[in-house]
């Protein structure tokens, strides 16, 4: 199965088991190639040794950085672990506040998304009122 067959099934085949196991596969490499720029990541951060000052505090600002993405990438984890366990309990592609579809485009840009649109977009919008 691929995503223009998955874009063009019918609702009625929503998160059969082939679309599960589509899922699943995507998500097994996603976590895969995760953990592998994680420690791409901590090899580039380890390598930097200069001593040069103006290099040094370059170097240091990029690591800083460095480490922000890996730590982001490593937050990703256990949400590709959790949909993983939602595919295994039968739960997967449906939103979790709602039960209502996820929809296949949504999860083919994020697999490991847990509300539909509509539910994340509002959850979005108190998050960004507690923040000000």
């Amino acid at each position: 199965m691929d995503e223009k067959s998955l874009l063009n099934a019918s609702e009625d085949d929503y998160m059969n088991d082939e679309q599960l196991a589509f899922f699943d596969a995507r998500l097994v490499e996603l976590r895969k190639q995760t953990l592998e720029e994680i420690e791409s990541m901590r090899a580039e951060i380890n390598q930097g040794r200069v001593s040069d000052m103006s290099d040094r505090a370059t170097l240091e600002e990029e690591a800083i950085i460095a480490i922000r993405i890996a730590d982001r990438k490593r937050q990703l984890i256990p949400k590709i672990d959790a949909a993983r366990h939602r595919i295994r309990q039968g739960d997967y592609g449906y939103c979790l506040q709602t039960g209502e579809p996820i929809g296949i485009a949504r999860l083919l840009i994020r697999p490991t998304a847990e509300y539909c649109a509509d539910v994340k977009t509002i959850n979005e919008r108190k998050e960004s009122q507690y923040d000000h």
